[in-house]
């Protein structure tokens, strides 16, 4: 029989406070699981609202830009092509890759390029890329389009817009007049000249307003438009 001095009795403070210490800890397990779990959600939608943030802002930049004076070709006698009304025979306009913008494939079945006026709406008149050479005068440009073998150029056959000859039907084609390699892609520090040749009852008039459209793979479409001034001269400067 086992004695219990008087004045004693038995306690279980130490019991109950080890429970309470395990309960507490599992709490603890417990939040901080939940806190990981709440962290990396929030860490994971925060990366893909900045993915589709950024992806908003590329498709709303335009990836390039004009690189100097739009021209035109002017049609101003007989000799040019022209009777009494004088016309422009084609236009050149220099593009670049702008301060934020990517490359740009110039590919024909990557690119579109809408022609608009106040009478006509063409959908698409690009023929593709010329990455043969670089040209540093449109008419030897023009002149490359007539010896292309690709179908989509045969509006360019026998004819030279600046020689006062026009294509079949409006068309338009990308050359490079600054290059760093032979493909069909625009990169930073190369310039490009989209030369766009009227057909011979399309050429614009003075007056006339012309606006083209230039759709390609990634980024905004690129909208450019002039009004053509007094057709005085053979190279008219269209800013």
């Amino acid at each position: 029989m086992k004695l219990q001095r008087k004045g004693t009795r038995h306690s279980h403070r130490g019991v109950i406070g080890v429970e309470s210490a395990i309960v507490m800890i599992a709490f603890v397990i417990v939040a901080a699981a939940l806190a990981f779990v709440v962290l990396n959600m929030g860490f994971t939608t925060s990366q893909k609202a900045k993915t589709v943030t950024l992806a908003g802002l590329e498709e709303a930049t335009s990836a390039m830009k004009i690189a100097g004076s739009i021209t035109a070709v002017g049609c101003i006698n007989v000799n040019s092509g022209c009777g009494v009304v004088q016309k422009i025979n084609a236009t050149t306009i220099p593009l670049k890759i702008s301060e934020s913008g990517n490359s740009v494939n110039f590919a024909s079945d990557v690119v579109s390029i809408s022609y608009i006026t106040k009478s006509i709406q063409y959908n698409n008149i690009y023929a593709g890329a010329i990455t043969s050479e670089i040209f540093r005068q449109s008419v030897l440009a023009f002149r490359q389009a007539d010896l292309e073998t690709d179908s989509s150029f045969d509006a360019f056959n026998e004819a030279n817009p600046v020689n006062g000859t026009t294509p079949n039907e409006t068309s338009a084609f990308v050359y490079w007049a600054k290059r760093l390699n032979a493909n069909q892609v625009l990169d930073m520090g190369e310039h490009a000249v989209l030369a766009v040749a009227f057909a011979e009852n399309d050429r614009p008039q003075s007056q006339d307003r012309i606006n083209l459209e230039i759709m390609i793979s990634s980024g905004a479409t690129m909208t450019i438009s002039r009004d053509i001034p007094s057709i005085t001269h053979e190279v008219l400067d269209l800013g």
